[in-house]
């Protein structure tokens, strides 16, 4: 599964955030400029980051499994955490 999140965060903060999160998770297994792969029992997955539009930063979190598996939901939690991060007020909410 695939999916996107565009923050007004920088990309080194999201990479900073992805490696804390998915770190304490799951095992590194590469790493890029702006790029952190994973890897666990859960499966597979990577967090790409690219500044879009000037101020923008567009995030792309990918997995190698089916939707609403358990990876898929570590992946949907951490967009959820940059969105609060970016705007203090937004209260997540979810299963995930």
């Amino acid at each position: 599964m695939k999916y996107f999140h565009r923050t007004h965060l920088s990309p080194d903060d999201v990479v900073g955030q992805a490696a804390r999160w998915f770190g304490a998770r799951l095992s590194p297994t590469d790493e890029g400029e702006r790029r952190r792969s994973f890897g666990g029992p859960l499966g597979q997955l990577s967090v790409t980051v690219r500044a879009e539009g000037g101020h923008y930063t567009l995030v792309t979190v990918e997995t190698d499994q089916p939707g609403e598996s358990e990876i898929d939901k570590l992946g949907k939690r951490f967009l959820t955490l940059l969105h609060t991060s970016a705007h203090q007020g937004h209260q997540p909410i979810g299963a995930y």
